[in-house]
């Protein structure tokens, strides 16, 4: 198949199924900055602000605790819990975990089908060169997707969603370096010859190396960031 062809025959990506909730949106406005870090979550605010009762807030905020997202202390309710280098470590390294399973999985299932629509994906995010950095996102996104979307495990694909979001929203705000750009294509291009040869092993080594990569330029670039603000105030 023409891989520019085969792009165009892939469905719209579309994310795992999830309802919306108050959840979500709490969850997306301290992902986002949208609530700030050490910010104090009211109840009866976040309930009227959502347009709800203050029940699902309370276990929306429950939930988010269960997550590392929110912090409760006696006498002094709940606040966000920063996004600091400590958060995406612990993040990143329960991907480690995850994803190398899923990919020793879907290994054992690939299909000629399955190996050309991850042949056209990457294909065309080589030919975008990460100029478009969102459609870059939606088709990395949708690469990694269409190699765990099968598994029998929904739970472990619902956590693997959850962080990558997660990680996502967090790189958006943050600039990738060429290096790992470079290295992002070669691990796509080393996990599908890991596919095609049908070695599972392998496959996951890369994904694993994949993974932990992105954990630390996020933090790298976190760093960065800091020094950058700290030698602005200075100047």
């Amino acid at each position: 198949m023409d891989l520019a062809r085969g792009l165009d025959l892939l469905p719209a990506f579309q994310p795992p199924d999830r309802e919306a909730s108050v959840y979500e949106a709490i969850r997306e406005d301290i992902i986002s900055g949208r609530i700030p870090a050490n910010a104090r979550l009211i109840v009866a605010d976040l309930a009227e602000r959502h347009g709800t009762s203050t029940n699902p807030v309370r276990e929306a905020l429950q939930q988010l605790r269960g997550e590392g997202f929110v912090v409760m202390a006696p006498n002094r309710g709940a606040r966000v819990r920063p996004i600091d280098e400590e958060f995406i470590r612990d993040v990143y390294e329960i991907e480690v975990l995850i994803e190398p399973a899923l990919t020793r999985w879907f290994v054992g299932i690939a299909t000629e089908a399955d190996i050309a629509v991850l042949e056209a994906l990457h294909a065309e995010m080589l030919r975008l060169n990460y100029s478009d950095p969102v459609r870059h996102g939606l088709l990395d996104t949708q690469f990694h997707h269409t190699m765990y979307e099968r598994h029998y495990n929904r739970h472990a694909l619902d956590l693997w969603w959850k962080h990558r979001e997660i990680l996502r929203a967090i790189s958006r705000r943050l600039p990738i370096s060429l290096g790992r750009q470079a290295t992002v294509m070669r691990d796509h291009q080393d996990v599908l010859d890991a596919i095609k040869a049908q070695d599972a092993d392998a496959a996951a080594a890369v994904i694993a190396r994949h993974v932990e990569g992105s954990g630390r330029h996020i933090i790298e670039q976190m760093r960065a960031a800091r020094r950058n603000n700290r030698n602005d105030k200075a100047g």
